[in-house]
């Protein structure tokens, strides 16, 4: 049965052949929505985690770091790193801001001392003065580049990669002295505090948040988008799984007699479900490659990043196969119906 089914995909290879482009389109659009609902995920991990912080100084009222910006005094900083159980505590200046490199780009710029982010620096160095700028690659800028920052220039001396937030958002860090004169006017405050150690007691009016509710504080603007992406990812497989089912259908329907003569010379119901089974699965597998092709090609040229894992290329097929065979159920319902008395009509 299963020579029949395979000279049957070959006898109608043309719409086999745009069914598993069309199905294998789809597929490709959910794996990219899928990588980009990913990389809302991972860049806030990635961001919250360069700072290798063992909690967060801010302002009680203050949600997140990152969120919302409330200045302080920057003597306070000094304060808590003398406190019992801290190892190191640096100030952090948060702002935003937009700069022009190859055209106007809203930016997200993080004020830090010497060190703070050097171990994720992929090319050139860390910041260790003012007017230097260490600039994520997705900015387009590269090391010697001098562009305008507020009222002055700086020099890119070094890049970080997938050090982005807010939906890919490029990331400036610069000295706190620059942060402090963009924002500022060049006052000595900051907007948190990275601590090391264990800060027992925080200041009054202030408070410590873990990297976990950090994370999760940078993560609540998108929250909405994510969610939307999410319902649109369900929406796609259902046309998708649409698409395997309805060419199974159809291939049910144009050979209602074929399958009657197939009962009347003896062929089991298990038989012919077993051939209708295997042509869902071939188209879905297909689709599937088709589809991984497609996204990892087209991945790069998205303005958003997509990170597609790879136990999301591994299951890929397991689901498409899965999903198809539910959409299949019409097909092969009508095939266990159909009456053998039709091969002599």
């Amino acid at each position: 049965m299963w020579l029949v089914t395979l000279r049957d995909l070959q006898w109608r290879r043309w719409r086999v052949l745009i069914g598993v482009v069309a199905a294998g389109l789809v597929f490709a659009i959910t794996l990219l929505l899928t990588g980009m609902s990913s990389s809302f995920h991972n860049e806030v991990g990635r961001t919250v985690g360069a700072f290798r912080a063992d909690g967060w100084l801010v302002p009680g009222r203050t949600s997140g770091p990152f969120t919302s910006v409330r200045a302080f005094p920057e003597s306070v900083v000094d304060d808590v790193a003398r406190g019992e159980g801290v190892r190191e505590a640096s100030p952090v200046v948060i702002t935003a801001s937009t700069v022009d490199v190859s055209g106007v780009t809203s930016v997200n710029v993080i004020g830090v001392e010497s060190g703070v982010i050097d171990a994720d620096v992929v090319d050139g160095r860390g910041v260790r003065r003012s007017g230097e700028v260490v600039a994520d690659g997705s900015l387009g800028a590269h090391l010697g580049d001098r562009f305008e920052l507020g009222d002055g220039r700086i020099e890119v001396v070094g890049t970080v990669d997938g050090l982005t937030y807010f939906a890919g958002t490029p990331t400036l860090f610069v000295s706190v002295g620059d942060a402090q004169a963009l924002t500022f006017a060049g006052q000595p405050v900051a907007t948190a505090a990275v601590v090391r150690g264990e800060l027992a007691s925080p200041p009054r009016g202030f408070k410590v948040l873990t990297n976990a509710e950090v994370e999760a504080d940078l993560a609540r603007p998108l929250r909405k988008a994510t969610q939307t992406i999410d319902f649109m990812k369900v929406l796609l497989w259902l046309v998708a799984a649409g698409i395997v089912g309805s060419m199974v259908y159809l291939s049910v329907l144009e050979r209602t007699r074929d399958f009657a003569v197939l009962k009347a010379t003896g062929a089991a119901n298990r038989a012919l479900l077993g051939g209708l089974v295997l042509q869902a699965v071939v188209l879905a597998g297909a689709a599937s490659l088709v589809a991984e092709v497609l996204a990892l090609a087209l991945g790069p040229a998205l303005a958003m990043r997509a990170e597609i894992s790879g136990f999301t290329l591994v299951t890929l097929p397991l689901v498409a196969v899965a999903v198809s065979l539910l959409a299949s159920a019409v097909g092969l319902r009508r095939t266990v119906s159909t009456d053998p008395a039709l091969a002599f009509s």
